[in-house]
């Protein structure tokens, strides 16, 4: 079938803020006496939900606290952030928006975090005419890596799975979208590049490469000048 979709992840697809999430996490962990490394960062909370990042933490390290209450001062954190600015777009991403909504591609993001820093993004780029919707952790039981997010993303659009295309940058988004039945390109970040991407159809350094593997793939032209 002709590709008639394409669904974005948000946090380390669309913006560049997997640093940002973890810099939050540190002075919240602090208080409990624990140190989050980079690399225990990386290897067990990069792409995650807030709420599953809570959960493991609270078991990894035994903090003595509930994960609601991590969950809590975590959302308190990014809202203080997203309320003065919004997380920077990851490089080529502009341009990609401009050549997958000229082009008529339905667009949508899908994300196993909540919509606010979401909807922070397209306001803050001019992106909200370009997407049609945004799939969250809130509008699911159980986020990513369970399929549902994506299978609502289809509902939405009213396409069928084969007639999509994801974009994802962490392992857990891949097997989402993977157990939805849609294809995926994988765009690991410094924060994901240890994961697994053996299912993704390709693994590929960027978004404007992603760009060029679908314009070859697809034979699919942007009709009018980016935004």
């Amino acid at each position: 079938m002709a590709l008639r979709a394409i669904l974005l992840d948000h946090d380390g697809t669309i913006v560049s803020s997997e640093h940002i999430h973890f810099q939050m996490w540190i002075p919240i962990l602090s208080q409990y006496g624990v140190e989050l490394s980079e690399q225990q960062y990386r290897a067990h909370y990069a792409g995650l939900p807030t709420r599953a990042n809570a959960v493991d933490l609270v078991q990894r390290f035994g903090i003595d606290v509930s994960p609601d209450q991590l969950i809590e001062a975590k959302n308190a954190a990014t809202q203080d952030y997203l309320a003065s600015q919004a997380f920077p777009l990851m490089p080529g991403v502009r341009e990609a928006i401009a050549y997958f909504h000229s082009a008529g591609l339905k667009l949508a993001v899908v994300t196993g975090a909540s919509a606010n820093g979401v909807q922070r993004t397209l306001q803050a780029n001019g992106f909200e005419d370009k997407f049609l919707t945004i799939v969250s952790n809130d509008d699911v039981r159980n986020s990513k890596p369970a399929p549902e997010c994506y299978l609502l993303a289809l509902q939405r659009l009213g396409v069928a799975a084969d007639e999509c295309l994801a974009i994802e940058d962490t392992q857990h988004g891949l097997e989402a979208a993977f157990r939805a039945g849609i294809s995926c390109l994988a765009l690991p970040t410094e924060m994901s590049q240890q994961q697994n991407f053996h299912s993704a159809t390709a693994v590929l350094s960027g978004m404007a490469e992603a760009v060029e593997y679908i314009r070859q793939t697809y034979g699919i032209e942007s009709s009018s000048a980016p935004v």
